[in-house]
């Protein structure tokens, strides 16, 4: 006990009075747009989106991987690779950007503008809804069996504000977006190593397509399987060991063999799924009015630890608004079924009375 004592002890004065000094822990050197995890110290980034932070356990650890499902237009992973882009031009990060189908440029060019404002008209902005106006006629009117009820939170956010928030309406200045260390897959010339601690971020559009080669989306037993899933575990190796973070999407919905499917998200951190609802049932279906598409947890990272955050639900969709893509709890309408069964009720009651009184017949 004598040792810990005195390294608690930090001075004795002449009069015999001690003074305990606090411990100091090794300061990180401080980069900017990252913070480390409170759940097992990881340094994390934002991915752009703040919902999407709290679901995969407050940010994208440093030196991992996240695996993008994309949906079957890919409208809406296209838009989340654009917010982990972006979110590196504000914070300061280098970018490598590499893609098959369009030239890294035109993805450049359509990074949704930063916002600038404060964080309570963000909130209003992100779809908390307002009291409703008694005197406003066009207010809905709730069922008095729900009026009492605890209103459902679907907002998905953090106490604590980590990253930015962007307009999608409007497009990045090219003034900020050409400050950008940004490296693109078909400038193939060796760049000078930069002497400042500074995360890169890494953007890979599309991966196992057919516009990069590969049949991983054509044949059920395809012969470039194995290089996929090598290159995967080759780049997750070397994020381990470097400052960087990886956003991967990969078209799922055209691979034929899930078996390979499941080998690809084996080897990332983090995987998520994008399920639109455009040219499907659910799209004219009033009980998903509100929403624009679902997204799957597929897996979680195990850094440091042996269990992964766990989300306190898996019931999440997501929804682009005019400005901003946002991802909420699933929240259907109520079910009026207790409803209908009480009108029905009481038509019998009616219909029992009448019977009673001779006019009408009941038959069993």
């Amino acid at each position: 006990m004598a040792a810990p004592v005195r390294g608690m002890i930090g001075s004795t004065s002449i009069g015999n009075t001690t003074s305990f000094q606090k411990k100091t822990r090794s300061k990180l050197v401080s980069i900017p747009g990252t913070r480390p995890s409170v759940q097992n110290g990881q340094l994390l980034v934002s991915s752009g989106v703040s919902s999407l932070d709290y679901v995969i356990g407050g940010g994208l650890a440093v030196g991992t991987l996240l695996l993008v499902e994309e949906d079957h237009y890919d409208s809406y992973s296209r838009m989340l690779l654009k917010y982990f882009l972006a979110e590196g031009v504000v914070c300061g990060h280098e970018l490598f950007l590499a893609s098959a189908r369009d030239h890294p440029d035109d993805i450049m060019q359509e990074l949704p503008s930063p916002i600038v404002d404060d964080v309570a008209g963000m909130k209003i902005s992100e779809g908390q809804s307002q009291p409703s106006d008694p005197e406003n006629p066009d207010t809905m009117k709730i069922a008095w069996r729900y009026q009492n009820q605890p209103k459902v939170q679907t907002a998905l956010a953090s106490s604590v504000r980590f990253g930015h928030y962007y307009d999608v309406s409007k497009t990045m200045e090219p003034e900020l977006r050409q400050a950008a260390k940004c490296h693109s897959f078909y400038q193939l010339q060796e760049t000078p190593v930069s002497k400042v601690r500074n995360v890169l971020r890494l953007g890979l559009h599309s991966l196992g397509s057919v516009l990069w080669g590969d049949d991983v989306c054509c044949k059920d037993n395809p012969a470039h399987c194995h290089a996929l899933t090598t290159f995967l575990y080759i780049l997750r190796g070397l994020l381990r060991t470097s400052l960087s973070v990886a956003m991967v999407t990969v078209p799922s919905h055209l691979t034929q063999n899930r078996a390979v499917m499941g080998r690809i998200i084996r080897l990332s951190d983090t995987a998520i799924a994008l399920e639109s609802f455009k040219g499907s049932e659910k799209e004219t279906n009033p009980l998903y009015k509100d929403y624009h598409g679902l997204l799957h947890v597929r897996q979680l990272p195990r850094l440091n630890c042996l269990s992964c955050e766990v989300p306190d639900t898996k019931d999440l969709a997501f929804k682009l608004k005019r400005k901003q893509f946002t991802i909420e709890r699933l929240h259907l309408p109520p079910d009026l079924s207790e409803t209908v069964s009480r009108v029905s009720k009481t038509e019998l009651a009616a219909g029992c009375g009448s019977t009673a009184t001779g006019n009408k017949h009941l038959d069993f």
